[in-house]
């Protein structure tokens, strides 16, 4: 078995939902050791399905995989104290408290790069930890609502929605995963410092509003909601079909649309002025669209795919998470995967992403017991005795 490409890497889980302990998530899947700090009793916001409290929810079994389990009360002084004899162990700090929290249990970045320069210190705050609102606390739909893009998400003639699903936690975490390891690139290859990721949660969502911004500042125009249709690539939308289901297509570019007007049996309307170029089909949606879902309403969801992707022209059915499920492609490629859990039996998750050749991820574990490695992590890094755990658990310490 191929050794893991962050093995010697050692993270710091300080954080709680969702996007900052999905990055250290992401790290511990291609090898770093993850020690995961969580409220005695509690544990982390990812348990909070589970039938008792600081039980092991599926949601858990995931976000908590290649985890280990220290339960530890940052609101004492003890558990402080500790925190900071545990930082000068670790490669990697990862915290999303807002900046007074952070300042009040001695997690600030002065007093951590004071413990441990050689540190990169990974913080996921709402609103980063300078500017005018660094006090304030955000998750995704705040952040999606900061960031721009709920406003220009849902129909033109009814209020703006955010995405189905934490779209901008997972954002976040994947940038924050590629910051901590750019940090680490430049400590360990070209002998730079440790260094502080101050990264916002609306800033991972922002990143994504294309051109938006400078097309506002070079000409006034504000994008606004257009449901399913993208103003500047036309045709892609997703239609109905004859069986009651939905189909996506994109055929925005010139080629891609002569491929369509072939497969809907009108050739013509790729010469037709008012279609032939990427302008003019702007121009022009509305009239486009009304022949294409036509023609997508007469046939099954299945033949419509069938014959956009038989043409090389991008096309999906529009997919539940039961259709993910069932779905091959995302269990040969080995996207979704199984593994078995003492608990729960047999589960379904989430494969280590992206996938890489010689290296790939790996699931060592699931999302482990409350606290279960709160001994041999106090032990082993801490120093403490059996005696001293005694005194901790009787004062709610851990």
């Amino acid at each position: 078995m191929a050794e893991l490409p962050l093995r010697g890497v050692r993270v710091l889980d300080v954080a709680t939902v969702l996007a900052a302990p999905v990055t250290a998530t992401f790290l511990g899947d291609f090898g770093a050791e993850v020690v995961k700090i969580e409220e005695p009793g509690r544990g982390d916001f990812t348990r909070g399905r589970a039938e008792r409290p600081g039980g092991r929810s599926l949601q858990w079994l995931q976000e908590g995989r290649n985890k280990k389990s220290v339960t530890l009360d940052l609101r004492s002084t003890r558990g402080q104290e500790l925190l900071h004899t545990l930082v000068p162990h670790f490669d990697v700090v990862i915290a999303n408290y807002r900046p007074p929290t952070l300042e009040k249990w001695g997690l600030d970045p002065e007093t951590l790069q004071r413990i441990n320069p050689r540190a990169v210190l990974v913080y996921l705050t709402g609103y980063g930890l300078t500017g005018p609102y660094r006090d304030q606390g955000a998750f995704d739909r705040i952040a999606s609502a900061f960031a721009g893009l709920t406003d220009v998400t849902g129909e033109p003639d009814r209020p703006p929605v955010r995405s189905g699903y934490a779209v901008i936690d997972y954002m976040g975490a994947y940038l924050s995963a590629f910051a901590a390891m750019t940090a680490l690139y430049h400590r360990d290859v070209h002998g730079g410092p440790g260094q502080v990721v101050d990264l916002a949660l609306y800033e991972a969502g922002f990143r994504a509003v294309e051109d938006a911004l400078l097309d506002h500042c070079a000409t006034g125009r504000v994008r606004q909601r257009s449901g399913n249709l993208n103003p500047y690539v036309v045709p892609a939308s997703d239609f109905d079909t004859a069986d009651g289901r939905r189909v996506s297509l994109h055929a925005g570019t010139d080629p891609l649309f002569a491929r369509l007007a072939q497969v809907i049996g009108r050739p013509e309307l790729a010469a037709d002025p008012r279609f032939a170029t990427r302008h003019a089909r702007f121009r022009n949606a509305e009239p486009l669209y009304a022949i294409i879902r036509d023609w997508v309403a007469g046939e099954r969801a299945d033949e419509v795919v069938r014959l956009c992707r038989s043409a090389d022209i991008p096309a999906a059915p529009v997919m539940t998470i039961a259709d993910i499920a069932a779905d091959p492609h995302y269990r040969e490629r080995g996207t979704v995967v199984e593994v078995d859990d003492p608990e729960h039996g047999r589960v379904t998750m989430a494969a280590p992403m992206p996938r890489l050749s010689a290296t790939p991820g790996r699931i060592r574990s699931l999302g482990p017991r409350l606290g279960a490695h709160t001994d041999e992590v106090l032990r082993d890094l801490a120093g403490l005795t059996d005696a001293d755990l005694g005194v901790l658990r009787r004062d709610d310490v851990i």
